[in-house]
């Protein structure tokens, strides 16, 4: 019996290692979800304020309008396509999701968003 002595610590100390391991990969992920959340929500609003830019101008670039409503989300605007004359609004962006427990590197999440004027008739 003497030479089991000290075992269950070490399966103690094991379980707990695992457990922390696992703890952190479920914080990453979190953090990933949640900054793919932010950039989507910043894609939809810079697409949908460049397509009312296209609808109803005010004389400013709608590139320039989508620009500034995903900096006010905390991103980068990365490609926005909205000519003027056009009936629809595509931006890309990034947000920065962090530095990451587990992998100790920041990482970036993307997200893309469409949004088209309809010029149809009034309902």
């Amino acid at each position: 019996m003497s030479g089991e002595r000290g075992s269950a610590s070490l399966v103690a100390v094991a379980i707990v290692a695992m457990a922390t391991v696992l703890a952190l990969g479920a914080a990453d992920l979190a953090e990933v979800l949640i900054a793919e959340s932010r950039a989507q929500t910043a894609a939809d609003a810079a697409a949908l304020a460049a397509a009312q830019e296209l609808a109803i101008p005010s004389g400013r670039d709608p590139a320039e309008v989508a620009a500034e409503y995903v900096a006010r989300n905390d991103g980068d605007l990365l490609e926005c396509s909205c000519a003027r004359g056009a009936f629809e609004a595509t931006v890309r962006v990034r947000l920065d999701a962090g530095t990451l427990f587990l992998l100790g590197e920041a990482r970036a999440v993307e997200a893309e968003a469409r949004a088209v004027v309809d010029m149809g008739p009034p309902a």
